[in-house]
């Protein structure tokens, strides 16, 4: 499929979403909202594994300020366009990897932080830079970096707007891994060829139980592991990982 805004390539069962706005950092307008969405919501079979990058020195600039469609009436926008993306990522049918290989700010901080993994080169940095235009944290990410940091420090990097480098936002468990720029995009195409390699049912419960679990009560959460589990024991995957193990050999997932 052709798009305007983003670009997006399968190679080894991986397939890269890359943000295709360089010359404004990437930053998102409605089309780029909306073909983000397209792509992650029209994945192919072949599809195990999605690696969301930017283009050029950034990852994503966060919201474009010079689309007044969005300006006119934030909230239709928000619940329009930002909440089908951001479902669209947090939902995807295989595990997603945010590549940060630059500056995320704003919006485009919080959608690489409601991906299953980010993994950031050291140049990189995360900003919640609403304030500094009068406006609140938006696009999940009052949602997802309390989660991640807890309540001070979320509190901080909203109110005072500050640049937090990606090895800092590891070390705060902000995000899973901060790489030097030489080594980031050789780990990264290695750590989506292991997830795309992988048993897909397994990860998804993965993702599932996690997300639910802060919800949940203990013997909820054990009635979900149990549910899910189920689902797993009854995998293709599953009877291969059992006779590699027995037989000494990597297995081969299929992802069912």
């Amino acid at each position: 499929m052709s798009y305007e805004t983003i670009q997006f390539n399968l190679s080894e069962g991986v397939g890269t979403l890359i943000l295709n706005r360089p010359d404004v950092m990437n930053a998102l307008n409605r089309q780029m909202r909306a073909e983000i969405t397209q792509a992650l919501t029209t994945l192919s079979d072949d599809v195990r594994c999605v690696v969301m990058t930017g283009s050029g020195r950034g990852f994503c600039s966060g919201q474009d300020l010079g689309d007044a469609s969005a300006a006119t009436d934030m909230e239709a926008t928000l619940r329009n366009e930002y909440e089908p993306m951001l479902h669209a990522v947090r939902n995807c049918p295989v595990p997603v990897i945010a590549a940060v290989n630059g500056v995320a700010a704003g919006a485009g901080a919080n959608l690489a932080l409601v991906a299953d993994v980010v993994i950031a080169a050291e140049s990189a940095s995360f900003i919640q830079a609403f304030t500094r235009i009068g406006l609140i944290p938006d696009a999940g990410g009052t949602w997802a970096i309390p989660r991640a940091v807890g309540t001070a420090r979320a509190m901080g990097m909203m109110l005072f707007a500050d640049s937090i480098p990606a090895r800092q936002a590891a070390d705060w468990g902000l995000i899973w891994q901060a790489l030097p720029d030489d080594e980031f995009a050789e780990t990264v195409a290695a750590r989506a060829r292991h997830l795309a390699g992988g048993p897909t049912l397994a990860y998804n419960g993965i993702r599932q139980a996690l997300t639910a679990s802060f919800d949940n009560d203990l013997d909820a959460q054990l009635q979900l592991e149990a549910r899910l589990q189920g689902q797993a024991g009854r995998s293709s995957d599953f009877r291969e990982g059992v006779m590699a193990f027995l037989q000494k050999r990597k297995p081969s997932f299929t992802g069912s």
